[in-house]
C-alpha cells in the first residue's frame, strides 16, 4: 500500500514539532517512529533525568546544611519511590502525544522506516511518499567495540531500574555519566567514572571541570582518568570492567556498568543511500536551511543533522527554521549564538558562548574575569563548598563573548548570560541591571 503526504516525519521527539506546525498550515502530514511516541528528551533523556536530579538536589541541600539549622539524618533517596514518581510524570507522554496529533489529523505510523526512493519511505509493507521528508530521528548510544560492550546498560535502562545496585561503574566521562553518578552517589551507591582522556566533560571550561571533579570526589565518586576500557566480563553474578591506565591493567568490580561514552544520530537503519541522502558521522549533511545537500526533498534537524550541538534547545530552535523553510521556501537559517548548556550535577556546571581557547584563537582582544567563589555569600548560604566562574569579554567593545559557571543555580543563571551573548549586550549593561537581591543572578554584576 502506498500513501502520499505533503510531509513525512521520521521521529517523534522535539524536532517533530514541525509536523504540528505544517499540519496546522493545511499540509497532509504523517509521522513515523519505531518506539513510543515522544522522543528521547521527554521519555529517555532530559525530562526523566531532571526528575531524578531534583530529588538529588533536595538531599544534597539538606546534607550540606547539616549543622547550620538543618538536621538531615533521615534525608535520603528512596530509589524505588523516585522511579515510581518519575514514571507517573513520564509514562503518559506517548498517549498524550498520539491523542494530540490524532486530534489535528496527523497520520501516525509505528515501525522502522527505511528509504526505498528519494521521496519514499517503507514501514513494513506500507509505503509513504512525501513531497517533503523531515528526518528527526534523534540519537542513540555510540557503538563500543570492546568485548562485553553489550553488558553495559544504556542510560534509558538506568532510568528504569527498579532497584539501584550497590556498585555502579560509568564508562565515559560525559554528561550522562556525571549526572547519573551524582544521583547514584546520593542513594549510597559506590560510584566510579572511567574516562579515556585526561579531562572529562571536554566541551566545558577545563578550570571549572577540574573543580567539579574535585567536588565529585569529595562526594565519594571515584573519577579515574586515562582509562582505556578493554572489556566487560561477567564474574560471580557481577561485572568486572577491564581497562588499561598508564600501561597497567586495572579492574573495576561492579553490579551495574553503564554506557556513558557518547551518542550518535540514529540513522543507520534508514538506508539513507537508497534515498540519495548524504551523511557523515555527525548526521545528515545539510545546507544553511537544514535541507539535505544531496536530496532537496529531505530536511533534517535536531540530533539527526550534522550541524550544531546535540542538545534539546538546538532541536527546538531547528523547529522554527524548518517550519519557516518548509512552508515558505528556504529563507531562514539557524542561529545558535548564545546557546546555553548545562551538566546537571549537584552543583551544576553551565556554559554559553565561546570558550577561552576559542576566543584566544579568534584573535579578539580578550578580557577574562575568573574567580573561585566558594566563599561568596550565595554559595555559603546553600552549604556548598565549590563554585566559580569565568566570563569572557571583548576588551574593545565590552561585549560578553562567553560565560562559564559552576555552583548553586548555575544552570539557571547561565540563561541570563546566554541572553547577553545572543543580543550582544555589554558588561556595562549587566552591571546596570537591577536584579532582585539577594539572588544568585544578582552576583552577575560582580562577574563582569
Amino acid at each position: 500500500m502506498e500513501r502520499h503526504f505533503d510531509l513525512v516525519v521520521v521521529g517523534t521527539g522535539v524536532t517533530s514539532a514541525a509536523a504540528t506546525r505544517c499540519r496546522e498550515a493545511g499540509w497532509s502530514v504523517a509521522v513515523i517512529d519505531s518506539r513510543p511516541f515522544g522522543g528521547t528528551c521527554a521519555l529517555r533523556g532530559c525530562v526523566p533525568k531532571k526528575i531524578l536530579v531534583t530529588a538529588a538536589e533536595a538531599v544534597h541541600a539538606a546534607r550540606d546544611l547539616a549543622g547550620h539549622g538543618v538536621r538531615p539524618p533521615d534525608v535520603t533517596l528512596d530509589w524505588r519511590e523516585l522511579i515510581r514518581f518519575k514514571r507517573s510524570m513520564v509514562d503518559a507522554t506517548p498517549q498524550h502525544t498520539e491523542e494530540a496529533w490524532a486530534k489535528i489529523g496527523i497520520e501516525q505510523v509505528h515501525g522502522r522506516a527505511r528509504f526505498v526512493g528519494p521521496n519514499t519511505l517503507a514501514v513494513g509493507d506500507t509505503r509513504l511518499t512525501g513531497r517533503r521528508i523531515l528526518i528527526a530521528a534523534g540519537a542513540m548510544p555510540a557503538p563500543l567495540r570492546f568485548p562485553g560492550a553489550d553488558r553495559l546498560a544504556t542510560s534509558e535502562q538506568f532510568l528504569n531500574l527498579d532497584e539501584l545496585p550497590k556498585r555502579v561503574v560509568f564508562v565515559g566521562g560525559g554528561y550522562i555519566s556525571f549526572e547519573f553518578a551524582h544521583v547514584a552517589a546520593r542513594t549510597g551507591a559506590a560510584v566510579t567514572i572511567l574516562h579515556r582522556g585526561a579531562r572529562p566533560l571536554e566541551g566545558f571550561d577545563p578550570d571549572l571541570v577540574d573543580l567539579l571533579v574535585k567536588r565529585s570526589r569529595e562526594l565519594g565518586i571515584t573519577v579515574e582518568l586515562g582509562v582505556d576500557v578493554r572489556g566487560v566480563d561477567a564474574v560471580n553474578g557481577g561485572l568486572v570492567v577491564r581497562g588499561e591506565q598508564n600501561g597497567a591493567e586495572r579492574r573495576f568490580d561492579a553490579d551495574l556498568a553503564v554506557h556513558g561514552a557518547g551518542r550518535i544520530p540514529e540513522l543507520d537503519d534508514l538506508d539513507l543511500e537508497a534515498g540519495g541522502v548524504k551523511r557523515e558521522k555527525r548526521g545528515v549533511v545539510v545546507n544553511e536551511y537544514l535541507q539535505s545537500v544531496s536530496n532537496p526533498a529531505v530536511y533534517a534537524g535536531g540530533d539527526a543533522a550534522a550541524n550544531g550541538p546535540q542538545l534539546t534547545p538546538k532541536a527546538d530552535h531547528d523547529v522554527l527554521v524548518l517550519t519557516a523553510n518548509l512552508l515558505q521556501g528556504n529563507h531562514r537559517t539557524p542561529k545558535y549564538d548564545g546557546f546555553a548548556s548545562a551538566v546537571f550535577t549537584v552543583p551544576p556546571l553551565a556554559s554559553t558562548g565561546v570558550s577561552e581557547a576559542a576566543a584566544r584563537a579568534s584573535g579578539v582582544k580578550l578580557r577574562v574575569h575568573t574567580q573561585d567563589t566558594s566563599r561568596w555569600f550565595n554559595t555559603r548560604r546553600a552549604g556548598e563548598t565549590v563554585s566559580g566562574f569565568k566570563v569572557l569579554l571583548d576588551e574593545d567593545s565590552g561585549r560578553v563573548l562567553g560565560a562559564h559557571l559552576l555552583g548553586p543555580q548555575a544552570d539557571e543563571v547561565i540563561n541570563l548570560f546566554a541572553v547577553a551573548v545572543r543580543l550582544g549586550l555589554r558588561a556595562a549593561d549587566l552591571k546596570e541591571t537591577l536584579f532582585s537581591y539577594p539572588t544568585y543572578a544578582s552576583d552577575i554584576r560582580f562577574m563582569v
